[in-house]
């Protein structure tokens, strides 16, 4: 039976969120869609197996074609970010930098990550996340022009002598010195770790430093510019592999989600094809002009603009705070989020900032005239904040141009 004859209620809101995602602007940076191939492998009968363990090593029976998927997912992996090991198990980001902690340090030991309000990572030590309980966290800030201060991150390392060195963020715009973190690990014989997760795609493509070969581990979710499913995956050297995988399984986990793994083999051998490094490319692209289109606007662009996939602007010389900048912008069918900027004189629920991003709009097919039309109309919703028919024509603006971009064509719940 179909799921609209067993359960018309999860039918129609699963349709209700098919329409919001063909009319509306994706914009928030984490965000993207997967193909038609990726859902059908996350929706297979690979849900149905228990392969606690890993490939020829299970703890169940009948997993010989599950061992097929993971291997393949494996090795699809290791040749797209040239990586020594990959365990592809994780659930998610979260779950994948706790394994990581645990497979490199003891409780008590200090970790030198990227402060939140600064572009960080809440799993990167904010007090109210599970690790800040078991590990000492050091955070590092940003200069005064948006770039990562690497002289007082090298002076906190030789302070605080931490075990691990953790690179990567959530709301940063520009690329990182791996090779110059690697010298300051070396200097102390600390570990490194880079977290990814946002640009493992633009990685994956070339389009940005690639940590993998230099560093001890690096950590990654498979969703957001890798564009596969919600999922997580730890890339190691392979003196690692080991306590890599035992931190995984049985540390954190039970069985893994096998239907997910068969996901991210998908996505993993679409992104080794030489139309993803196109799609990269044009992220990038998309991002500069959203950048140039808001400053002229008179927009802030936190950090300097950027040099991936995501912007930071700060709202507040638009007379705005960040939850009124989404609000104002989910009434237009921009879907965006608020989120603090360094130093933010604002609380977490209503930040300075909005954090924006162009991976899901380019997957749609646009480009840079579509970024000119699209930052026009965020200047406009925000100034219109308390405007609600005008945020209404917006949006109704929004929908002619996203009918131009069809997404599912032939999907319905």
């Amino acid at each position: 039976m179909t799921l609209r004859a067993v359960d018309p209620d999860i039918a129609r809101s699963l349709q209700q969120e098919l329409d919001r995602q063909r009319e509306g602007l994706e914009m928030i940076p984490s965000e993207n869609f997967v193909s038609p191939a990726v859902l059908e492998a996350l929706g297979s009968v690979a849900t149905n197996k228990y392969a606690e363990g890993v490939p020829g090593k299970r703890y169940y029976g009948g997993c010989r074609f599950i061992d097929e998927i993971e291997n393949l997912a494996i090795t699809r992996a290791k040749e797209l970010f040239k990586a020594e090991h990959a365990n592809v198990q994780p659930l998610s980001g979260a779950p994948a930098n706790l394994a990581a902690y645990t497979a490199l340090l003891k409780p008590g030991d200090t970790v030198l990550g990227m402060d939140l309000s600064h572009g960080g990572h809440l799993t990167h030590g904010h007090p109210a996340t599970f690790p800040a309980n078991i590990f000492r966290f050091v955070g590092y800030k940003t200069t005064p022009d948006g770039a990562i201060d690497y002289a007082n991150l090298r002076n906190l390392a030789l302070a605080h002598k931490p075990k691990l060195i953790l690179m990567g963020y959530s709301a940063y715009t520009r690329d990182i010195d791996y090779a110059r973190v690697k010298r300051i690990a070396d200097e102390i014989g600390a570990y490194t770790m880079a977290d990814i997760a946002h640009i493992a795609g633009l990685i994956a493509a070339g389009e940005m430093a690639n940590p993998v070969p230099l560093f001890d581990i690096v950590t990654t979710t498979t969703h957001k510019t890798l564009r596969g499913p919600r999922g997580g995956m730890i890339l190691c050297k392979a003196v690692h592999a080991k306590a890599v995988d035992k931190a995984v399984f049985p540390g954190l986990q039970g069985g893994p989600h096998e239907n997910v793994i068969a996901a991210k083999a998908v996505a993993f051998k679409e992104a080794l094809d030489p139309s993803f490094k196109e799609y990269a490319r044009q992220i990038k692209k998309n991002a500069k002009v959203l950048e140039e289109e808001l400053r002229a606007r008179g927009h802030r662009l936190v950090h300097g603009g950027t040099e991936n996939h995501l912007l930071l602007v700060d709202v507040t010389a638009k007379g705005a705070t960040g939850k009124e900048a989404q609000n104002a912008l989910d009434a237009a069918g921009i879907t965006v989020n608020k989120n603090a900027i360094p130093d933010d004189p604002r609380g977490p629920m209503d930040p300075s900032g909005i954090r924006l991003g162009t991976p899901a709009l380019t997957t749609r097919g646009m480009k840079e005239e579509e970024m000119k039309q699209i930052a026009g109309w965020i200047d406009e919703a925000i100034a219109a904040k308390d405007d609600a028919t005008r945020l209404a024509a917006i949006k109704e603006d929004v929908k002619k141009l996203t009918s131009r971009f069809p997404l599912y064509d032939g999907l319905a719940y």
